[in-house]
């Protein structure tokens, strides 16, 4: 039956969207499946009205904070709710759940694909907010210790293998220069590159960018993560996460690159450049940075195609 009705939908969205390339319509198919899905707990989320929702995830952590913890927080605040599991030092991210396990040691890409129970959880140009609710990490999380004579710019680089390949989204050592040099004196930034130990893996492999002891030599006044948490961990700090969401809650500048780092800053407010080159990535035939991104808080996204482009965000709007 479910074969039957994917291929059906399939039909509904090549129909639909005729303009849309053949393989993207298989995205826009899964998306309509999870909402017809969503049918089933009609009675169960809007009449009987008991806690009764389990989340239970461990893909790829930038499709958590777009699809699975904006939906069991709509749970949450509809009171079915019942109980989130996810990968280990999520429990911060989960806030609002009185029971949250962390089950998972390590993130699996493809097990995002088992997720149609969730009302979104492909890439799509049909999102459904119905069961979506923005998240408010900001005001959870906004504190008096990390507040600096000058407003935060966050730099949240990457530099890992993307889709099998070298890495394609990242700021190289030139770019974060040019950066530095030009806002340093405007803002206090703070560089965010989590190293493996910081946070649970997937299937991307974290590459060495040589950059930390750079910073620390030729940029002593930027901030590294990496150091804040060595400073603050046990003490006002509880895990990598809980010092990102610290962090980020007090700032409303963002510099940031395509998957994880990017969603993470959108749930924030303020402005976010993201770099994504056009080339990669199923975000830009669905727009998804004007449509869905904006939506985790209400953050004002600037789509960097390439390193240069930020350099002209920041001159416009910074």
């Amino acid at each position: 039956m479910q074969r039957l009705l994917l291929k059906a939908l399939y039909l509904v969205a090549a129909l639909r969207y005729p303009a849309l390339k053949k393989e993207l319509r298989y995205f826009v198919r899964d998306n309509f499946y999870c909402k017809l899905f969503q049918l089933k707990f009609l009675f169960r989320d809007y009449v009987q009205k008991k806690a009764y929702q389990v989340t239970d995830y461990h893909g790829e952590f930038d499709q958590e904070l777009r699809y699975i913890l904006p939906y069991a927080y709509w749970h949450y605040l509809n009171g079915t709710l019942s109980k989130t599991i996810s990968a280990n030092n999520t429990k911060e991210f989960y806030f609002f759940s009185t029971n949250h396990e962390e089950r998972y040691k390590q993130r699996v890409w493809t097990e995002s694909y088992a997720h149609y129970d969730v009302p979104n959880m492909t890439h799509s140009n049909s999102y459904s907010f119905n069961k979506w609710a923005s998240v408010p990490y900001k005001e959870q999380y906004k504190n008096e210790i990390f507040i600096f004579s000058k407003p935060i710019l966050v730099i949240a680089n990457k530099y890992n293998r993307e889709w099998d390949q070298p890495p394609i989204n990242f700021l190289n050592l030139s770019i974060l220069s040019k950066i530095i040099e030009q806002y340093g004196d405007n803002y206090q930034i703070i560089y965010n590159r989590p190293q493996p130990q910081h946070i649970v893996q997937d299937n991307s492999e974290v590459l060495d960018l040589k950059e930390h002891d750079w910073l620390r030599e030729n940029y002593p006044g930027v901030l590294l993560m990496d150091d804040l948490y060595r400073s603050y961990q046990g003490k006002n700090v509880k895990n990598y996460n809980h010092l990102q969401l610290m962090i980020y809650a007090n700032c409303t500048h963002f510099i940031s690159m395509h998957g994880g780092t990017a969603a993470l800053a959108s749930c924030f407010g303020g402005k976010n450049i993201i770099l994504s080159n056009p080339n990669w990535g199923f975000e830009h035939p669905f727009n998804e940075y004007n449509t869905l991104f904006p939506k985790l808080s209400g953050a004002t996204i600037f789509h960097a195609k390439k390193a240069d482009e930020i350099l002209t965000y920041l001159e416009n709007h910074y």
